[in-house]
């Protein structure tokens, strides 16, 4: 979902909970993010994707764990 603060929203929650990774919109209209941190506070951020802010409309998250890339910060891409 795009246009909603999306993006934004993710990257200021990651910052306020230590989690590094990257957030973008894909040109087919869906939203692509990566995620390093402690589990509890990457499970919270996947649980933000499947409601989003106000205003989303979430249909569909895919989540797989992945080896860490050594993330530091969080951006929008």
């Amino acid at each position: 979902m795009q246009g909603v603060f999306f993006r934004d929203t993710l990257r200021r929650m990651a910052t306020s909970r230590g989690v590094a990774g990257w957030v973008r919109n894909n040109p087919d209209g869906t939203l692509e993010a990566a995620f390093e941190g402690e589990p509890a506070d990457v499970e919270a951020l996947v649980e933000f994707c499947r409601r989003g802010p106000r205003g989303a409309v979430v249909e569909q998250v895919e989540a797989a764990e992945e080896e860490p890339e050594g993330e530091s910060g969080f951006a929008i891409r």
